[in-house]
């Protein structure tokens, strides 16, 4: 597992539940599986990272999106576009008068999950057919 000190939170919430179905996370070195939480130092190394993962032949797992449209095997997280949308409509509001204060705190809603297989079929994982059914979207 990959974090840094602006995921550590994410990590810690990681290690919780793992512990909590008896896994042991190894956040020192890489033995099965990449999972790479979303800190922003990580961002413009996404290619790298993939690569890294494809070529120890890791399965690697990621919060978002753009990661897997690089060569990760997947992700899931936040759908991006509708959470653009609602802060557009925010900004209206504080446009028109609203205080931000008087503004509800809104979670996102929509996730998606993304899969390549042809980063699949590169590090020798052949992913369920439940995932790939459920999957919003399959890079081929």
């Amino acid at each position: 597992m990959l974090w840094d000190g602006q995921s550590a939170d994410q990590f810690a919430a990681a290690e919780s539940a793992a512990k909590g179905r008896n896994v042991e996370l190894q956040s020192h070195r890489l033995e099965e599986m990449v999972l790479v939480l979303s800190g922003p130092g990580f961002t413009r190394y996404r290619t790298q990272i993939a690569e890294l993962a494809i070529a120890h032949r890791l399965p690697s797992m990621f919060t978002f999106k753009h990661y897997v449209d690089v060569g990760g095997l997947m992700s899931y997280g936040v759908d991006f576009p509708p959470m653009y949308r609602r802060a557009g409509s925010y900004a209206a509001r504080i446009l028109r008068g609203t205080k931000p204060a008087d503004l509800p705190v809104e979670q996102a809603t929509k996730f998606e999950t993304v899969v390549n297989l042809k980063t699949a079929k590169a590090v020798g994982v052949e992913l369920p057919t439940s995932i790939l059914l459920r999957a919003d979207q399959v890079i081929e």
